[in-house]
């Protein structure tokens, strides 16, 4: 953490680094107890409906082809309706949204036992209509989450998330698949109903703010607010390599859904209550995985946590692809299920730290629409399984997966190579003692703004007025390759936005090497925490290549928390990276309370308001 100043009063000394946040401090939020206890009940009810209408194609086809067609049924209306949802959620109560969708799923489940007598196909299209409410329902509660749980919950909080829903996803395989082994398979559509009106039930309670659409929802809004959202998505840099990375990833998971059944009864030669337990225990180790990231998601960056993921759960998948023991099977699903807790919760925190509250449901609906398009490719391939082995289709998948996992640790904003790394400590060891202040100043233009905010879409939320505050307070520099930007130590002034390049930042260790090493690129930020809170810098900071900079003052920046999406994107980075630092004395912002918080978010008068002013 940061050296107090030696010259005020105000300050307080603290005998330790700050405690993280108990992994079960979020459930004292009623809010986010409501949303919890309807996740974890009606996905029990989808469980037993995804699996029993599996079960039953199977039964009439014994098909691979039609297993993946029901897939299919569960994937295509993303691709039809869901950017549009994402609009919709962005532009009404998304209580609301969630509370209707949960309605309309459960008269559409419980009739599928009608349907199905009448005609086979009439369940496919029954699967596809739930699927499409769907489309507005995730979203939705996807949006509200950050809202019910602060920025350091929000990695416990998904983990909750993810618990409830795939905890409760191997209650629903399980029983699905004693329904269809010993009862009437259609009592899961009906218990699946009442799933559903539970989960409305509880969410008729929840507390969140609504959104303010600005206009009439007309066909060009619409349109207009699609490609804000896709816009945020692609120019993201880590919202771009977070897709990137995933999208191999949803093609051998798409592959490997429909892929499980037949190689679970062909291969294996299990039954279809064996086969609803593969599925179960999966989501039990998904759950134990949730289990370790709800306490210890904060001590890897979430790109680190991906990587052991994917390559973990590729090596479980080619072992499983070459077991003939159902027994020993059920044991690698649930190593397989325990990684994927890694990337899935990683993946959503990422995700909802990146991305401004108002364009959450366009986002992440853009998100979703492009990782179905490479899941629905994955289950066209399951075909295959009809006139190949399914032993060799189940061990290509996974191989995907070992691939992926090697990729992603060189994207930009998730992983870092060995080299980068090395690369950065370099750097730092060769820094000066003092900054090294480029000869090469001048004034920000409009198009470097353009630039920052391409990144960081919080910036776009300003006001002409605050912009122009903003450029006028404001420089650009070009730093040499090796030149130290900041030093630690030093009383902070301004905090610096990233035009372009790369910069390595460490503190200095007894021995003389660095620790607390990061790599900051394009669109990051850094000196943030000594501006606002006026204290000593933390780290050492220096540009690995030819680096340009803009240069904000602390008064400029303060006055920049008037804009709430700056706001909380300053503080998010604040509160993580003071709970994340190990020096022993702090400022009085150094406990992150409430009050402190408040403080930060008042406008300041006069000259302090800086681009607050308009």
């Amino acid at each position: 953490m940061s050296d107090p100043r030696p010259d005020s009063a105000a300050t307080v000394e603290v005998a330790g680094p700050i405690a993280a946040p108990s992994p079960f401090s979020v459930f004292r939020k009623p809010d986010f107890r409501l949303l919890w206890t309807a996740q974890l009940v009606s996905t029990v009810g989808t469980a037993l409906t995804d699996l029993a209408a599996g079960i039953l194609v199977f039964r009439e086809t014994h098909s691979a082809l039609s297993v993946g067609l029901m897939f299919m049924a569960v994937s295509i209306p993303t691709l039809i309706v869901g950017l549009v949802a994402g609009v919709f959620v962005d532009r009404y109560d998304r209580r609301r949204i969630m509370l209707i969708a949960d309605l309309l799923r459960a008269a559409i489940v419980v009739s599928i036992p009608i349907l199905i007598h009448a005609n086979i196909a009439l369940l496919y299209v029954a699967v596809a209509l739930v699927s499409t409410i769907s489309q507005f329902f995730n979203p939705a509660n996807d949006a509200v989450l950050p809202e019910v749980a602060t920025d350091e919950e929000l990695a416990a909080a998904n983990s909750w998330i993810m618990i409830s829903s795939f905890g409760s996803t191997s209650i629903g395989f399980a029983l699905s698949g004693l329904l269809a082994t010993a009862f009437d398979i259609s009592w899961a559509f009906y218990l699946d109903a009442l799933t559903f009106l539970f989960s409305a039930a509880c969410l008729a309670f929840v507390r969140v703010g609504k959104i303010e659409a600005e206009g009439d929802t007309s066909v060009g809004v619409v349109v207009e607010n699609l490609k804000e959202g896709i816009a945020t998505l692609v120019n993201t840099p880590v919202l771009r390599s977070l897709f990137v990375a995933g999208a191999p990833v949803f093609l051998s998971f798409g592959l490997w859904n429909v892929l499980l059944l037949p190689f679970a009864i062909r291969a294996l030669g299990a039954t279809e209550f064996e086969y609803g337990l593969q599925e179960g225990v999966t989501s039990v180790g998904f759950v134990i995985g949730s289990l370790l990231m709800a306490r210890w998601a904060d001590r890897l960056r979430e790109g680190t946590w991906i990587v052991i993921a994917l390559i973990g759960m590729g090596i479980a998948g080619v072992l499983y692809g070459l077991s003939t023991s159902i027994v020993v099977a059920v044991a690698l699903v649930t190593v397989s299920g325990f990684l994927n807790s890694f990337s899935s919760v990683s993946r959503r925190v990422i995700m909802q730290r990146s991305t401004p509250r108002e364009l959450r449901g366009r986002v992440f609906s853009a998100f979703a629409v492009l990782r179905d398009v490479m899941f629905l490719i994955g289950i066209s391939l399951a075909g295959l399984a009809d006139a190949i082995d399914v032993r060799v289709l189940v061990v290509v998948a996974s191989l995907v997966l070992i691939g992926s996992g090697f990729a992603t640790a060189f994207l930009p904003g998730i992983g870092r190579p060995a080299a980068e790394w090395r690369r950065a400590m370099s750097a730092l060891r060769g820094a000066a003692a003092r900054p090294t202040v480029p000869i090469a100043v001048r004034p920000p233009t409009l198009a470097d703004f353009e630039r920052l905010a391409g990144h960081l879409p919080a910036l776009a939320r300003m006001s002409d007025a605050q912009r122009s505050a903003l450029l006028a307070a404001s420089h650009v520099r070009d730093v040499a390759p090796g030149a130290t930007i900041v030093t630690e130590g030093d009383l902070g002034d301004a905090a610096w936005f990233i035009l372009d390049g790369r910069v390595a930042a460490g503190s200095p260790a007894p021995d003389g090497g660095y620790r607390a090493l990061s790599t900051m690129e394009t669109g990051d930020f850094f000196g943030e925490i000594a501006a606002l809170t006026g204290s000593r810098r933390t780290a050492t900071v220096v540009a690995e290549q030819p680096t340009t900079v803009m240069e904000v003052p602390a008064a400029t920046l303060r006055g920049l928390m008037a804009v709430p999406e700056l706001s909380a994107l300053f503080l998010s980075k604040l509160t993580e990276r003071l709970n994340r630092t190990n020096n022993a004395d702090l400022p009085r912002f150094s406990g992150v309370d409430q009050a402190s918080l408040r403080d930060l978010r008042t406008p300041r008068s006069g000259t302090e308001a800086g681009p607050a002013a308009s």
